[in-house]
């Protein structure tokens, strides 16, 4: 019997610039091979900042998807560059909510799916699922990934008090709460105590073996062996939560002893999210020969 899932996602095609697609996008393609037949609920390509129709393909045909109207504050709510602070809790597509869940309701009308599946790190998604799952009475997933809530993060307090409610409610609500790592489960498991082990799931990310198939059939072998050793991070670096200042320095100090150089190292950052933020450090450590933004 082929059972229906309704899933929230900000982030999917045509949005682009998070890794955080291919965890959606790839449920949606695969769980039709276990019986469940996905619709899929995510926001209006505006409330992006990068969009392309690069991965407009690899949406089955079969997967309904309602893209409902959603704003990013810092954009769309912004003057001169200032917005109320309420307009971007518990994140700056919370305009998301007053779209997705008429929409959702639409969807549960007519498409009657037997789950509700939403995924973080945007938390206005679990806010869209808690409210849907109220609603409706449906069985809710919460896919967390990640942590939503540490000791000191998010950074901001008033940010940190809306996710850690939204957090708490997605806990004592959902059927199961699904994570990509081990120490995070345990870490919940050890922060709710009051909640049985059957709630804490763990589903790693992973890869599609057919994208790879298909970059190793384009690739084209190199012409002569490299002697240049090349070190590549692709994907969203976050200034604040994973500062790149102890690693160029470390880079910096390499360089100035002599043990490499822009002929015997290249790294490539691509698709930062913060190239503004990083090219005045890079050029400050004095390694923009080594050290490359790309997009």
């Amino acid at each position: 019997m082929v059972r229906k899932v309704l899933m929230i996602a900000h982030h999917f095609p045509p949005a682009r610039g998070s890794s955080g697609i291919q965890r959606t996008l790839k449920f949606s393609r695969y769980l039709g091979e276990h019986d469940w037949q996905p619709i899929v609920l995510s926001s209006h390509p505006r409330a992006h900042q990068q969009t392309g129709d690069d991965q407009m393909g690899d949406i089955p045909e079969s997967v309904p998807v309602r893209r409902a109207f959603a704003l990013d504050s810092s954009r769309h709510l912004a003057i001169k560059g200032r917005y109320p602070g309420l307009l971007a809790l518990p994140d700056r597509w919370v305009s998301w909510w007053l779209g997705a869940v008429p929409a959702g309701l639409s969807l549960i009308r007519k498409h009657k799916p037997d789950a509700i599946w939403s995924t973080y790190p945007i938390a206005t998604a679990h806010l869209i699922g808690l409210t849907l799952a109220k609603i409706s009475g449906l069985p809710w997933v919460a896919d967390f990934r990640d942590s939503m809530t540490e000791e000191h993060y998010p950074a901001d307090p008033r940010m940190r008090s809306a996710f850690r409610w939204i957090e708490r409610n997605a806990v004592e609500r959902a059927a199961r709460c699904v994570f990509t790592t081990p120490g995070t489960v345990e870490m919940y498991a050890s922060r709710y105590p009051e909640q049985p082990g059957a709630r804490w799931c763990c589903i790693p990310n992973g890869y599609d073996e057919e994208n790879f198939r298909s970059a190793e059939n384009a690739a084209e072998p190199p012409a002569s062996p490299r002697r240049r050793l090349e070190l590549l991070h692709a994907g969203i670096l976050y200034p604040s939560e994973r500062d790149p200042r102890p690693f160029f320095a470390a880079v910096a100090s390499l360089k100035a002893s002599g043990e490499v150089s822009a002929d015997t190292l290249r790294i490539c950052l691509r698709a930062t999210g913060h190239d503004a933020t990083f090219q005045p450090m890079i050029e400050k450590a004095g390694i923009a020969d080594i050290v490359a933004l790309e997009p």
